[in-house]
């Protein structure tokens, strides 16, 4: 086994030309599973004479040991890559490794803020400034609706009904949606509105105007409200892993908090 290991570093160095750190963790891995080997049997048996059900039992020890799910997964890659030389070399006669499956990755639960933290990220921009409504309008409606940024510089004063509180969204694929609008959210479009930068070009536009814009009265851009919110994270102490799609996340697990049905809000996303 040692052999037929160091003779697969080797073509990893000279033939695939495979650097320092990728033929060091290679290494680690296989003679983790030689020192598995020697520690469970008292020998190292000769690569051929291993069998699926060999390595199933090591991977279960794996497990066992706590290991991270990306971890087992990498080492198990590398004895498949390890067979596949052996059996080409001549030095195996099939690849025990194969059949093994992967650990499921575990999948994190996105981040969410409570309504308190929601609240204090709507309270950071000013109400003195143009710049300020804005932001709060930009805040509410993305909350409000659940918006994703592209979403939300994409509307235009035609997707924006403040009698029925609904906006008109066209998500990824060209998808078109009516999502909810808040009464505080289109309040703060309409305070906005009333201090908004103009631009001859921009209002020429009529209906068909972008409804927020930056301070030179032209379109934003996604990159651009990325940075505002950045600010006002900040300035509401709030977790830094906290993103535009964190509001996102946050509107639909509120709806669900309070009663809603999960169809329904998996319509509005």
């Amino acid at each position: 086994m040692r052999s037929a290991i160091a003779q697969f570093l080797k073509y990893l160095a000279t033939e695939r030309n495979a650097s320092d750190l990728t033929i060091k963790a290679y290494r680690e891995d296989l003679f983790g599973l030689v020192d598995y080997l020697e520690n469970t049997r008292g020998s190292v048996p000769h690569p051929d004479s291993l069998s699926p059900q060999d390595l199933r039992t090591y991977q279960a020890a794996l497990q066992q040991a706590d290991y991270a799910r990306t971890t087992i997964s990498r080492k198990l890659a590398s004895l498949r890559s390890f067979y596949k030389f052996s059996m080409r070399e001549g030095i195996a006669k099939n690849n025990p490794a194969k059949p093994l499956r992967n650990p499921r990755r575990q999948r994190k639960l996105p981040h969410v803020l409570t309504n308190d933290e929601v609240g204090r990220l709507l309270e950071a921009p000013p109400r003195n400034s143009a710049a300020g409504l804005r932001d709060r309008a930009i805040l509410e409606t993305m909350y409000s609706a659940g918006l994703r940024v592209s979403e939300l510089v994409a509307l235009r004063e035609r997707d924006v009904d403040r009698d029925e509180q609904i906006i008109r969204v066209r998500g990824k694929g060209r998808k078109e949606r009516i999502s909810p609008l808040g009464s505080f959210a289109v309040k703060a479009i309409d305070a906005y509105a009333r201090k908004r930068v103009r631009d001859p070009k921009t209002d020429s536009l009529g209906r068909d105007a972008p409804v927020f814009v930056n301070r030179f009265g032209r379109i934003l851009t996604t990159r651009s409200v990325g940075r505002m919110l950045e600010k006002y994270i900040a300035k509401a102490e709030l977790d830094a892993r906290t993103s535009p799609h964190t509001l996102r996340h946050s509107f639909a697990t509120h709806l669900l908090d309070r009663g809603a049905d999960i169809r329904s809000v998996q319509e509005l996303l």
